[in-house]
C-alpha cells in the first residue's frame, strides 16, 4: 500500500480504528493462547493447531499493519458549506430509478468504507463518480453492464 491519502469519513475511521484496537488488543492474545496451546501438543512438524494459529497470525499482523497505514494517511472529510445541496463524499442520497421508478437511497463513501449492502458505495464506483457535485432534481446516467441506467436526485443530506 502507497503512502497517498486516505479519504474517510468520520464513521468510516472510527471504524477502521476499532477493527484495529480489536485486533491488537483482544485477537492478538487470543492467537498467542491458541498458539501457546497448540505448542502444548508437542511436535510443531505435524502439529496442524499450530500451523493453523501462526497463519491466521500472520493474517492478523498484515491486516494491523494495512488499518495502520490507513489510518496514518487518513484525511477525515468535512461537509463543506460552500457546496451545501450539491454531493459530497458523505452525503446521502435519495435517488429515483427512472426505469422502474423506484426509490434508493445511498450514501457516499471512501473506497475502503464501500459496502453494497449497507447502501454505501465509493465516490470511485461509477455511480459515485456521476453523483460528486451534482444537486438535487439533476439526472444522472450510469453506465452499467447490462446498459444505461438513469436516476433523478431527489434528496441530499450533508454529512
Amino acid at each position: 500500500m502507497s503512502n497517498e491519502e486516505m479519504i474517510l469519513t468520520k464513521e468510516g475511521f472510527a471504524k477502521l480504528q476499532e477493527e484495529l484496537d480489536d485486533l491488537k488488543y483482544v485477537k492478538r492474545k487470543e492467537l498467542a493462547e491458541r498458539i501457546k496451546l497448540a505448542i502444548s501438543y508437542g511436535d510443531l512438524k505435524e502439529n496442524s493447531e499450530y500451523h493453523s494459529a501462526k497463519n491466521d497470525q500472520s493474517f492478523l499482523e498484515t491486516r494491523v499493519i494495512i488499518l495502520e497505514k490507513m489510518l496514518n494517511t487518513a484525511r477525515i472529510v468535512e461537509s463543506d458549506p460552500s457546496n451545501a445541496g450539491s454531493v459530497q463524499i458523505g452525503s446521502s442520497v435519495i435517488l429515483n430509478d427512472v426505469e422502474f421508478d423506484e426509490r434508493i437511497e445511498y450514501q457516499i463513501v471512501a473506497p475502503a468504507e464501500a459496502d453494497v449492502q449497507a447502501n454505501k458505495i465509493s465516490y470511485e464506483s461509477p455511480l459515485g463518480k456521476e453523483l460528486l457535485g451534482k444537486t438535487v432534481g439533476s439526472r444522472i446516467n450510469v453506465n452499467a453492464p447490462m446498459g444505461v441506467i438513469a436516476y433523478e436526485l431527489l434528496e441530499v443530506r450533508a454529512l
